[in-house]
Order: C-alpha cells, then sequence, then structure tokens
C-alpha cells in the first residue's frame, strides 16, 4: 500500500491505512470457528462494497455467514477449513481478494473467465515482428501502415522517463497511437499514472476515491478528487487508441479509465476486469492472511468501476481473423486511427 502514496490524494490514501490499522477481529482464540469469525467480521468491517455488491446481485453477508457457519466443525483439518474460507471469500467476487497460507492462496477466477480470451502472444509478434524494441515493462514498433503500437504487459514495474520519452520520440512519425494494455493484470497505480500523463496537456480529474471511517458498511469518507496532470517530458499530441480485454485489471482498470478522460483517446475491445478497490492486507488468528479491497474508486462522473470499463468500440478477436494471423483489435484500432 505504500506506493500509493505518491499520489496528490496522499491524506485520503493515509486515512484509509489509519483506520483499517485499527479495525482488527475481536476475536482471541485459534479454533476453525475462530477463525472463521475472524475472516468474516475483517470482512465485515473493512470490505469496501459490500453494499455495492448487495446491489449488484444481491450479496446479503449476513447469510454468507448463516451458511458457511453449518460448514464449520472444531476437528476440520486445516486443509478442509482453508477451502471452506476460500469459498466464503469468493461470494465477493472479487479478484482482490484473496486467502493465503502454506497451502496456497484462493483466487476468484471467474471475473476473467467467463469472458473471451481477446489476446494471443503469437499473434500479436506478428505485429513487433523481430525488431521491436523492449524498454522497461514496454514493447514498442512502428506498424507497416504508419501506425504505432506499445504493448504494456504490466504495471508492476517502473516505466523510466527516460524510457517514456525514448519510445514517443520514435514513435513521434506515426499518424496515431495504439497502447494495448490486454492482459496487463496491474501493480503500481504510480507506474499507469506516469503513463497515462504522458497523453494529456492540462491536469484533468479523473475520478475520486473514498476509504473507510467507521466498522459500518456504509461508513465512508466525502469522495476525494483524483487527477492526471500532464507529464513534464515529451507528451503524445496525436490519437491515440487503447486496446482492453476483460484480463485488463487493477491498475490497468485505473489506468483506462483516466485514459478515457482525455481528448483524442479511444478505448477498443472488451471491457476491462475491473479490481477498483485498493487492496489492503489483514491476518488472521491462525496467520493466513486475508488481501481485500479496501478504498473504492469512481470515475468522474461518480459511477463504480469495480466491475470493469465498458469501451468505446465493442471489438472482439475473430476466429477467422486468428487463423489469418491477424488480431481483429489491432487491425480495427488501425482503421480508426487511419481515418
Amino acid at each position: 500500500m505504500r506506493r500509493f502514496l505518491f499520489f496528490g490524494w496522499l491524506a485520503v490514501v493515509a486515512g484509509a491505512l489509519s483506520v483499517a490499522s485499527c479495525i482488527r477481529a475481536d476475536i482471541s482464540g485459534n479454533t476453525p470457528r475462530d477463525n472463521f469469525e475472524a475472516l468474516w467480521q475483517i470482512i465485515d468491517q473493512q470490505y469496501c462494497f459490500l453494499t455495492y455488491k448487495r446491489q449488484a446481485y444481491g450479496l446479503d453477508w449476513d447469510e454468507v455467514h448463516t451458511r458457511y457457519a453449518d460448514r464449520i466443525t472444531g476437528n476440520m483439518t486445516s486443509q478442509a477449513l482453508f477451502e471452506v474460507l476460500s469459498d466464503l471469500a469468493n461470494e465477493l467476487r472479487d479478484g482482490h481478494v484473496n486467502l493465503s497460507s502454506s497451502m496456497g492462496t484462493s483466487q476468484y477466477r471467474e471475473w476473467f473467465d467467463s469472458y473471451p480470451r481477446n489476446f494471443s502472444d503469437t499473434i500479436r509478434s506478428h505485429y513487433l515482428k523481430k525488431d521491436y524494441v523492449l524498454s522497461s515493462a514496454m514493447m514498442y514498433q512502428v506498424l507497416e501502415n504508419n501506425i504505432g503500437y506499445i504493448y504494456v504487459g504490466s504495471f508492476a514495474s517502473g516505466l523510466g522517463d527516460g524510457n517514456l520519452t525514448q519510445a514517443l520520440n520514435r514513435l513521434a512519425v506515426c499518424d496515431g497511437l495504439i497502447v494495448d494494455v490486454r492482459s496487463n493484470g496491474g501493480g503500481d497505480l504510480t507506474t499507469a499514472e506516469k503513463l497515462a500523463a504522458r497523453f494529456t496537456n492540462e491536469k484533468v480529474l479523473v475520478g475520486y476515491i473514498c476509504h473507510k471511517t467507521g466498522p459500518g458498511h456504509d461508513d465512508f469518507s466525502e469522495p476525494a478528487p483524483m487527477y492526471v496532470e500532464p507529464a513534464v517530458g515529451m507528451r503524445w499530441q496525436k490519437p491515440v487508441v487503447v486496446l482492453t480485454n476483460r484480463r485488463s485489471y487493477s491498475a490497468t482498470n485505473y489506468f483506462v479509465n483516466a485514459m478515457k478522460q482525455f481528448d483524442r483517446v479511444t478505448v477498443v475491445g472488451d471491457t476491462t476486469g475491473g479490481g477498483s478497490g485498493l487492496p489492503f492486507t489483514s491476518e488472521l488468528p491462525n496467520g493466513w492472511s486475508i488481501r481485500f479491497s479496501a478504498c473504492p474508486m469512481f470515475d468522474a462522473q461518480m459511477n463504480q468501476l469495480e466491475f470493469g470499463i465498458e469501451p468505446d468500440v465493442k471489438v472482439d478477436m475473430t476466429a477467422a481473423d486468428m487463423a489469418q494471423g491477424k488480431d481483429t483489435m489491432i487491425e480495427r484500432a488501425c482503421e480508426i486511427l487511419k481515418n
């Protein structure tokens, strides 16, 4: 969480950390039921989307407690307990909610498994060819139709100012630019913001963030605005298409939302995976850790971003194109930029 403190909304996130750190499950024992109660209570008091998830798909957290309490026994094995608690955590339908132990880490995968993949490393390599530039987390190339193409596969590693300036300088001759963040599972929000800052010439409101102020499901601070300010270095001045798929998640979700607020940017592809709640980690009595969404984020119109961002132009990769080694999304992006 400390990496997020570089944002202009430092006080908001710092407040979230302070509140979260003082709210702990009031459980002193270490039996299977104690750990069950601790997990349920941590989520009940600290998870930030319980009201929203109730509205979205009818989640009743009290009913979840009743249903899962029946599965807890005093003599159950650690493996059995881990499976039950993992199932409980997955009731939240949140890729940021993970229970971790020596036996493994739980993960809710339906947020992407139920959607087309819409991405192929092999087909992408046809466009990058063998002389592409690999720089930090970026791969970039000038396509044959004089469209620039940058693939950013992760925001987990930093993008240096020098790397970004060099890439944009090299692609400056192009008529337009594709920024491909498909299957980018996220990483550091400051890295995502650093890239977005290369595509605006003015300070832009991109959304809001709240933090928990108490144990109630609706105990939140007033929304604090989030802005992206233009980078000091070189900035792109031509049309941009951002390519997304369902696995564009977390910090990538934030990046796509920011880019949608800028002029000259079109988002093409599938709805992103969401993941708009900044994660926080707490601990159960037996030492297992639970990561969960703690701070909800919204777009500039105060719409929830947890379940993803719809593209401006919906495009899926087609089997016919893939059989010919074509990426339907890249081809459509090129058409948009050329027109």
